[in-house]
């Protein structure tokens, strides 16, 4: 393989990579009642702790091997130590259920799970200690479990849970204010039961501690008035929403969603990540690019023991659409290798992978999988992305943020290069007060007269600013020659802003200091002068490979319906790399599709002598010719095609239509007809066939 041909293996393909699944929320769910016993068991289990996401999800997955998948991804969410083989926190559960289900059935005909101690109990676990006033006289029977609360999930740092049972059966979860002290009391015949003071003494003086808890969760702690507060109705909501924080059920969606692409090893390993993602003009090509970096919140790595280096292997696929369509789709891989004392600097800090991609005019979704072949790992990141069409009025782009910045190469095409200079971001967000904060702000539709006079206001507000932002800059335009679409690159040292929450706006005013647009986007700034930022890795193209860029526009205008701009970048393109004949193919097959079969022609001899394209060559030159009206010669090259390979719908069809334009008819069932046994849905051949055979 020669070196020219190795640099093209290198390049990106622009192939098909996803196919988006949004149709899944419309998807029917099963019945519980028809799961498997396995299945209706799992959902038993995890009743107290599953999100209505997760429970939503699992019910629309269509069979059994799904549904195992999915359980192995919702164990893995909990589990408290990933680099373990053991899960913990399933292990406890499991063991839980089983207790509830042999000790808390008895006196019910409910299973245990589902009676009030079952239910705590699979929330709280064993009690810390339990009071137990089962035979104590005048009272119901009642049980107290004490508790040390969790305080990170709102619950008071100790809690009393009160249960009791009246008229046999099982034990009821008490709530002071909805049942109140008076229904702890067997005989309350000649008591006031809305005089909580007196319900209190009576219960005191035959149970001092379980007066206490009959007021309040709290121990300890009586209510103003001896009134129960209302406050334990919050307590009792948060004791069972506690086991459902701290839980994300984006892997839950993101596994119906793409069950169809991601591979089953990696669905059960949704790692979740930082994006950013901006749209950046690039003045010296005329082009706007889509820049983003994107950080998983872990990285799996693995040991190379040949060459002593650890490694981590990521695949990036795009993929952009407006509507159903994919407009533009590619995928790149990133090995990634590094010495053993790095290790541990990166799993700390993380990697953020970052790329660029030309964007055509028009509002997009855009979504970006990223995937780990260490770990079988991948992220999802999925956003609305609007880049501005060249006419209107004056606009601002959204801001790019970053921590410092770093000079590249003039000729190189790097992610969130502005006027020289890359902008080095961190998909987090975070500065430190030794970094820098740079900003770019871009312009398009700029009027001469706005540029003249107009400035660009930069200000960070804090979240303890009070409405009083900082000055940070102001950009007067007239100081960068004009241009309709202008960029403005700036930074400014971190440490004059006190550690915040932060909000910098970018305010454009213009000679008269009205406002014409603003935009905004936030920052943290740390009160450390030293914040890890992640590993960046980048697979820039090289500057002599910038026509891509153009075959990628191309793409994207064909696809959306604008064949007039699509053929201005495949012709900017070609001439741009004449000899690059996958662009050949590409473009001529454009020309063909509209109704420009001179002009492919004219294209395709480059193809001849290629190997490789041999039989590109011959159909499109077939096609073309059909398309002039020269059924001959098209005959001729489309026989010639057939013999490389004879399995190809698009030829058959082409040499079919020759056939009924020579008036061959049996000829040219022959090959629609070989045709619709490679592929019947073909509607428009069928009828075509249908029609021949009258």
């Amino acid at each position: 393989m020669t070196e020219k041909s190795r640099a093209l293996a290198r390049l990106p393909i622009f192939v098909l990579v996803l196919v988006l699944a949004g149709f899944a929320a419309a998807q029917k769910k099963v019945k519980e009642k028809d799961l498997s016993s396995l299945h209706r068991e799992w959902l038993k289990l995890t009743t107290t702790f599953i999100l209505p996401a997760e429970k939503e999800v699992f019910l629309t997955l269509t069979n059994e091997r799904e549904r195992d998948i999915f359980i192995e991804a919702f164990w893995k969410q909990r589990d408290p130590t990933l680099a373990t083989p053991q899960n913990e926190y399933k292990d406890e559960m499991t063991k839980r259920f089983a207790y509830v289900n042999s000790f808390f059935r008895r006196g019910t005909v409910r299973e245990g799970w589902m009676t009030d101690m079952g239910r705590i109990y699979m929330i709280l676990g064993p009690a810390n200690s339990i009071e137990r006033f089962e035979g104590t006289a005048g009272l119901h029977p009642t049980q107290v479990w004490y508790y040390y609360g969790n305080t990170g999930k709102g619950l008071p740092a100790n809690l009393a849970l009160v249960f009791f049972q009246r008229g046999g059966g099982e034990f009821k979860l008490y709530n002071p204010v909805s049942d109140g002290p008076g229904s702890l009391i067997i005989d309350t015949k000649g008591l006031d039961l809305t005089d909580h003071a007196k319900l209190y003494e009576k219960i005191k003086e035959m149970a001092p501690t379980l007066a206490g808890v009959s007021l309040s969760l709290v121990p300890g702690q009586i209510p103003y008035g001896f009134a129960p507060s209302p406050q334990t109705s919050l307590i009792l909501a948060r004791v069972f929403d506690s086991p459902k924080k701290d839980i994300n059920s984006a892997y839950a969606t993101h596994f119906l969603h793409y069950k169809g692409i991601v591979s089953t090893e990696y669905l059960t390993n949704y790692i979740e990540s930082s994006t950013t993602v901006e749209v950046i003009p690039d003045g010296l090509l005329g082009l706007d690019f889509l820049h983003f970096s994107m950080s998983p919140r872990k990285v799996s790595i693995d040991y190379y023991q040949p060459k002593d280096q650890y490694y981590c292997d990521f695949k990036l696929s795009v993929s952009l659409r407006r509507g159903d369509v994919v407009v533009f789709q590619y995928s790149k891989d990133y090995p990634f290798y590094f010495p053993p004392d790095r290790a541990e600097n990166i799993q700390a800090n993380g990697i953020s992978v970052q790329d660029l991609f030309p964007v055509a005019e028009g509002k997009f979704g855009l979504t970006i999988l990223l995937q780990n072949a260490v770990g079988k790992e991948f992220s999802l990141f999925e956003k609305e992305v609007d880049v501005p069409a060249g006419d209107g009025p004056v606009k601002m782009m959204p801001p790019v943020l970053g921590y410092g910045l770093q000079d590249t190469a003039a000729a190189t095409i790097v992610p969130f290069k502005v006027l020289g200079h890359q902008i080095l971001t961190d998909p987090k967000g975070t500065l430190g007060t030794g970094d820098d904060l740079a900003f770019a702000v871009g312009l398009v539709r700029l009027p001469r007269d706005i540029w003249a006079g107009g400035i660009v206001e930069v200000a960070a507000e804090g979240s303890q600013a009070k409405g009083k932002p900082v000055p940070v800059r102001t950009i007067k335009l007239s100081d960068l020659p004009y241009a309709r679409t202008m960029t403005f690159l700036e930074k400014a040292p971190a440490r004059d802003l006190p550690p915040d929450y932060y909000e910098v706006s970018f305010t454009l005013k213009n000679a008269a200091g009205e406002v014409l647009d603003k935009s905004s986007a936030p920052f943290i700034l740390s009160p450390a002068a030293v914040v890890p930022h992640p590993v960046t890795i980048v697979r820039a193209l090289p500057a002599a490979d910038n026509f891509l860029y153009f075959i990628g526009l191309a793409i994207q205008y064909d696809k959306t319906g604008t064949p007039g701009r699509a053929e201005a970048f495949y012709e900017k393109a070609y001439n741009m790399r004449p000899d690059y004949l996958e662009g050949i193919v590409q473009y001529a097959d454009f020309l063909l599709r509209n109704g420009k079969a001179k002009e492919a022609l004219g294209l395709v001899d480059k193809l001849r002598d290629n190997e490789k394209f041999r039989f590109n060559y011959f159909l499109l030159k077939g096609q073309a010719h059909l398309g002039i009206g020269e059924y001959g010669p098209a005959i001729e090259n489309l026989l010639e095609g057939n013999k490389i390979y004879n399995s190809d719908t698009r030829l058959l069809n082409t040499l079919g239509r020759c056939y009924i334009q020579t008036g061959d008819k049996t000829r040219a069932l022959q090959a629609l007809k070989a045709s619709l046994s490679l592929n019947p849905d073909q509607k428009e051949i069928q009828d075509l066939v249908n029609s021949l055979g009258k």
